[in-house]
């Protein structure tokens, strides 16, 4: 199961009893921050696209949404998200688990300005119903994401 993936993964930081699940589901941002109690922005979704032959992980604030015109910029081709069949066989993780830990080595990962505005983040870890509060350097450093950047709107 993709939880205990990234329950390995965690251990390494020390983080693996630090997993929150809960009966509730978090696949969605609205549901996430209902059940954690917290606001939609503080939820950190990881939004999964192509990259080529393979895939990257852009990791932003619930309340942002993708800005195709920087993105593009950032990337030099057009958004284009993974489909959900796609989406396990590039990440490990199911669509409403999909995280920035204990991804294949091939998969980039990168963290959204948009979540700067938070002292702590919650993204998922691996399923439907589970989170971890982090702080930004910890999310940095744990998702071993290759560089902040800016392709977002609306936050």
């Amino acid at each position: 199961m993709s939880v205990e993936k990234v329950r390995e993964h965690l251990k390494q930081f020390g983080k693996d009893k630090d997993i929150l699940e809960m009966e509730e589901s978090t696949a969605t941002v609205e549901l996430a921050a209902r059940t954690l109690s917290t606001e939609e922005a503080r939820i950190a979704k990881s939004l999964s696209f192509y990259n080529g032959e393979g895939a990257m992980i852009i990791v932003v604030a619930g309340d942002a949404k993708i800005d195709n015109k920087k993105y593009k910029e950032k990337f030099g081709f057009k958004a284009k998200m993974l489909a959900s069949e796609d989406t396990v066989n590039f990440t490990g993780h199911a669509v409403g688990g999909v995280c920035p830990f204990a991804l294949p080595d091939d998969v980039t990962v990168y963290l959204d300005i948009s979540m700067k505005r938070f002292e702590t983040m919650f993204p998922a870890c691996g399923s439907c119903n589970s989170a971890i509060e982090l702080t930004l350097d910890e999310l940095e450093r744990i998702s071993g994401s290759k560089e902040w950047i800016d392709v977002c709107k609306n936050w």
